[in-house]
């Protein structure tokens, strides 16, 4: 299959886009703007995306409920500029980065983006944290958990164990923050 096939289609009183892509599997998304997004594989029949779909209409209206609430969240914290988001990040940046400084001799360098997926991101080939834009709406001790979160990636590129280990020495109450964040 070279290109992707679209259409869409309409199970259970959900409308949904429905893409045919090289998947092995079915997949769901709600997107931010509340449309629902399913992928599924070339040869999955029309009558299993729709059943699969319309068995997944009460978890699809809660998602849906729950990004209007984010996104009502969202709205309701303006987002500075650039330019203040980055002094706010390089603040942290500088709290954060005598734990590590042993390790890495100089800061990375502190960038924001218009990032929707994620807060941040870590290059550490390129001694680089990213971070998202709208993160600098939030409070400062959240802030401080993203940004020792990404300083963790120095020394544990994954998400494994010794990771959140890593982030638990530091911050021992990064659970609670990352529920916060995420709420």
């Amino acid at each position: 299959m070279a290109q992707s096939e679209t259409q869409h289609r309409t199970a259970g009183g959900v409308e949904y886009e429905l893409t045919r892509k090289r998947v092995r599997n079915i997949n769901l998304r709600v997107r931010a703007d509340g449309t629902v997004a399913v992928s599924a594989p070339a040869r999955t029949p029309l009558g299993r995306v729709d059943e699969f779909v319309a068995g997944r209409a009460g978890w699809i209206a809660d998602a849906r409920q729950r990004q209007a609430q984010r996104a009502a969240a969202e709205a309701a914290r303006p987002v500075p500029d650039k330019a203040a988001a980055l002094a706010l990040f390089e603040a942290s940046s500088a709290r954060i980065w005598p734990l590590f400084a042993e390790i890495r001799p100089a800061p990375p360098e502190i960038r924001v983006r218009d990032m929707r997926s994620r807060w941040g991101v870590c290059c550490p080939a390129k001694n680089r944290i990213t971070l998202a834009l709208r993160l600098a709406a939030r409070e400062p001790d959240l802030i401080d958990y993203v940004m020792l979160h990404e300083y963790c990636h120095f020394v544990w590129p994954d998400h494994q164990p010794h990771f959140w280990a890593l982030v638990a020495r530091y911050m021992p109450d990064w659970k609670e923050r990352r529920a916060r964040l995420r709420g």
